[in-house]
């Protein structure tokens, strides 16, 4: 194939290829830390703002 056929990528393109596969690599990160806590036991702490409201009665 010859290189005059494929047009060189400017400097937009590049950054935006590189910002996707980052993304796509910070995706594959977040799943892989949800799947190891999923396989621990569970959180017993109590959440949400009926949580917090207790903390801040003490």
């Amino acid at each position: 194939m010859d290189d005059k056929t494929i047009p060189p990528k400017n400097r937009a393109t590049i950054r935006k290829d590189r910002l996707a596969e980052q993304l796509r690599a910070n995706l594959q990160k977040r799943k892989a830390q949800s799947r190891s806590r999923r396989t621990g036991e569970a959180d017993l702490r109590p959440d949400g703002l009926a949580a917090s409201k207790e903390i801040q009665k003490d």
